[in-house]
């Protein structure tokens, strides 16, 4: 036998053994002879490196620590899934999906709810290229060297034509997640909550040998841009064919009594299973039903996460406090009489908000009713007003930030209460620096969070404008900065003091205001003179700035302490050309979708090109769409266009069409 094929074998052997003891929990040999047999392996592979490949078990091991995580931007958005927690939610939920759909019953693919951290997996040819965590739902952290050690995972699929994406649940089993808080006490080191916590932590290493070190699994529930498939369960099905773990209590159900039994089956089963979920999914089983009930917001409309109950205690309310968020959003938080709650003690819980509050009538003093919301985050549930004291406390909201002592502000449209002090705000600081730091505001290469950390914590740096009094020498005392990464996030503030009027107005981090209406509000106003005096009135005259997000940004320039911020940021040289007012169209605005790939301009060299004529881009397809330019590659927006009728334009179309925009 030659040495590639014996190398071959150990592979093939060794994997399949992976499969037995991680993903059909029935394993067939010794932890002795599996050692024996992977040492072999890694012996033949060091003599022979040119044999050394990315899909060999020995790759599973870990190596070196990464400084930090790259970005990884998901083709199809990593959606949220809105929960239910009672029973008229999920016939409400089936109502709207017959209605939509106008049927009498719909079949569902049911499936338990993993607690633990959702990941992106993409192959080409077969082989595992590349995984990312979930991140925002559009941007996710490069975690594949990380991803690669978890031996449910797959580094190559049964058939090596196979170019997909896959997406599923790393978690921890019960027994594993117990074995290693047992290591973790008889090291003197600090236990793990639970196991989501462990898992997705152990996910989040820089050091990818760390990872190796947990035994962590992996589900696979979603299967995305397949053609073969026509439902949901057919797509798992596929999965479970290519060699990926898919959850035996999986199950397609009739109607909403059919969810019901579910629920309740899976809930009576639920502290037997090996992991901890705490629900359960539903999903329109047919694919192209689903494309047709479509998205809400960040979520589809097709799908429900049916939550079980969580553990409830009572005890006393000893105090309210506020904290403020990394957002400005002010939460008032009861201080509790310690209680054992969901396997943890609990000493905090969230009221949410001041309307919360008062719709409960939480008062300091008072005996609550206290659960683990989503088995997570401890809430105040309910008060038993039978038991209040005589001298139960009412709780106001302050006017002023307890923090920085800028105004507080609520808007009628929300719930909440906010810091209006952004760039000023300690509590704030952390996020508003990094906001400004990232790639598509200032674009400061090299100032990641750690480093933000340090500078904040050391009370370097308190706005963004203390940016630029940074030196080399400072910056050399911090850790893991020496002299050239020291020098070269100097040079990369002095290239940042040179920027555009819409990244700069994006990089202030005013509530609403994204990358889209940081264009427009500079295009409109051509200075931030103008738009830091404009009125409401005035702000509303911009293209798709409504009232919500021009009361964000006037109160966002109300606040004394971010007008000095912006005045010490133009004092250290932050700079900008003035921008010429868009031209008005000379026909109505017409909306245009970007799908595929286009050979001759990027997708944002496109977008600004509609834009410099006065016309809109959007992100997805709807009657008010006026033409869909589609590139190589083009998918679900395409097929969504030719449904609704919506004109089509080849690449050669749309750029005739540019020159007579």
């Amino acid at each position: 036998m030659t040495i590639e094929k014996k190398i071959k074998q150990l592979r093939d052997t060794i994997e399949r053994h992976n499969r037995l003891y991680y993903v059909e929990d029935t394993p067939e040999i010794t932890d002795a002879e599996y050692d024996r047999l992977f040492r072999e392996l890694q012996a033949l592979e060091a003599e022979h490196p040119a044999l050394r490949s990315a899909d060999s078990p020995t790759q599973r091991v870990g190596a070196a620590p990464l400084s930090e995580f790259g970005e990884v931007r998901h083709r199809t958005p990593m959606l949220s899934i809105a929960n239910a927690f009672d029973e008229d939610d999920v016939r409400a939920f089936d109502k709207r999906m017959r209605e939509t759909l106008d049927v009498p019953e719909i079949d569902y693919a049911a499936e338990p709810k993993f607690d633990g951290l959702a990941v992106s997996l993409a192959y080409r040819g077969g082989i595992l290229v590349q995984g990312a965590t979930r991140g925002d739902g559009t941007l996710g952290e490069d975690v594949t060297a990380n991803l690669r050690t978890v031996r449910s995972i797959p580094l190559k699929l049964k058939s090596s034509d196979e170019s997909l994406e896959v997406r599923g649940e790393v978690l921890m089993y019960r027994r594993d997640f117990e074995a290693l808080n047992e290591r973790q006490r008889q090291a003197g080191q600090k236990e793990y909550v639970n196991p989501r916590n462990a898992a997705a932590g152990a996910i989040r290493q820089l050091d990818s040998r760390i990872t190796a070190s947990r035994r962590l699994r992996f589900f696979a529930y979603a299967l995305i841009s397949d053609t073969e498939a026509k439902t949901h369960s057919q797509a798992l099905d596929r999965l479970e064919k290519l060699g990926f773990p898919v959850c035996e209590e999986r199950a397609v159900v009739a109607g909403v009594e059919g969810l019901l039994k579910y629920y309740a089956r899976i809930g009576r089963r639920r502290e037997k299973l090996p992991y901890a979920i705490d629900g359960v999914v539903y999903k329109v089983n047919r694919l192209d039903w689903q494309e047709r009930i479509g998205f809400v917001s960040r979520a589809p409309r097709f799908a429900l996460a049916h939550k079980y109950p969580a553990e409830e205690q009572t005890t006393q309310v000893l105090g309210i406090e506020v904290q403020v968020g990394r957002t400005g959003a002010l939460t008032p938080v009861a201080r509790l009489k310690p209680v054992f709650v969901g396997g943890v003690t609990v000493t905090n819980a969230t009221l949410h908000n001041e309307g919360e509050l008062r719709r409960k009538d939480v008062r300091i003093g008072d005996t609550v009713v206290v659960r683990r919301a989503g088995d997570v985050i401890p809430e105040v549930v309910s008060v038993r007003t039978e038991a209040r004291p005589s001298n139960a406390t009412i709780f106001e909201m302050p006017a002023k930030c307890p923090v920085c002592g800028s105004a507080v502000v609520k808007n009628e449209d929300e719930a909440v209460h906010r810091c209006s002090g952004g760039l000023y705000c300690p509590a704030q600081r952390k996020q508003a620096v990094l906001h400004f730091a990232s790639r598509r505001a200032m674009n400061i290469e090299g100032l990641g969070e750690r480093l933000v950390d340090q500078l904040v914590e050391k009370d370097i740096v308190h706005t963004p404008a203390d940016l630029y009094k940074l030196g080399a020498k400072e910056l050399e005392d911090l850790e893991r900065m020496g002299e050239k990464s020291a020098a070269n996030l100097v040079a990369e503030l002095e290239r940042s003091r040179e920027t555009t009027l819409e990244r700069l107005i994006y990089a202030l981090g005013i509530r609403n205001v994204g990358e889209t209406t940081a264009r427009d509000l500079a295009r409109h106003f051509g200075d931030l003179g103008p738009l830091e005096k404009a009125a409401e009135e005035e702000l509303l005259r911009v293209p798709d700035v409504g009232p919500v997000v021009a009361r964000s940004i006037r109160q966002f320039f109300d606040e004394p302490h971010n007008r000095q911020v912006i005045r010490e940021l133009v004092t250290r040289g932050v700079r900008w050309p003035k921008v010429a007012p868009a031209p008005r169209p000379s026909t109505p605005a017409k909306t245009f979708v970007l799908t595929g790939t286009l050979s001759g301009m990027s997708r944002e060299e496109a977008r600004a090109a509609i834009e410099a004529r006065g016309h809109k881009v959007a992100g997805s397809v709807s009657k008010k769409t006026d033409f869909v330019v589609a590139g190589e590659d083009a998918g679900a927006k395409l097929e969504r266009a030719r449904a609704l009728g919506v004109t089509i334009l080849q690449e050669k179309e749309f750029t005739k069409m540019l020159q007579n925009l």
